[in-house]
C-alpha cells in the first residue's frame, strides 16, 4: 500500500468506488460530501503542485476556494448543495486561462478521482461536466 493509500485508511476518508447503489445520484455514489470534499483536497493538492497552473491560484483563498468547487462538484453532480456563485464565464473574466491550462487542470481532477478508485463511467461523467465548462472558462 503506497503512503497515500496508507494515509486514507489511518484518516477514515471516504472511499469512493462503483460499491455504491446503482440508482443513486452520482453524488451518491461518489460517496456524499465528505468523499466529495476529499477528492477535492486531492485535486487541489495536485493543482498546487503543477507549475503549469498553480500560478492562477497563487493568491488564492485555499480554504474557500476549497469549500466553493465541494459546493459545485456537489451540484453539478446531483449532490443537494447548489451552486449560489459566479456563473462560471464571470468567475474566470480576466484570469487567462488557456485551453492547455484548462486541460491541465481537469487532468488534475480526473488524477484525483482515479486516485480515490471512482469507476470509470462515473469519471466520465464528471469530467463530461467539467468539460462543459472549457468555453465559459477559457479565455478567447
Amino acid at each position: 500500500m503506497d503512503q497515500r493509500a496508507a494515509s486514507r485508511e489511518k484518516s477514515n476518508t471516504p472511499r469512493i468506488g462503483p460499491d455504491r447503489l446503482s440508482d443513486a445520484t452520482l453524488y451518491d455514489r461518489l460517496g456524499d460530501e465528505p468523499a466529495v470534499g476529499a477528492v477535492v483536497d486531492e485535486f487541489y493538492d495536485r493543482v498546487s503542485a503543477d507549475e503549469r497552473v498553480a500560478h492562477h491560484f497563487e493568491d488564492v483563498d485555499t480554504s474557500a476556494q476549497r469549500s466553493h468547487q465541494t459546493t459545485l462538484l456537489s451540484a453539478v453532480t446531483g449532490g443537494p448543495m447548489g451552486y449560489e456563485g459566479d456563473d462560471m464565464e464571470t468567475a474566470h473574466e480576466g484570469l487567462a486561462i488557456t485551453d492547455a491550462e484548462f486541460g491541465a487542470i481537469a487532468g488534475r481532477l480526473d488524477a484525483a478521482l482515479r486516485e480515490f478508485d471512482v469507476d470509470g463511467a462515473d469519471r466520465e461523467a464528471v469530467m463530461e461536466a467539467v468539460e462543459g465548462f472549457r468555453d465559459d472558462v477559457v479565455a478567447e
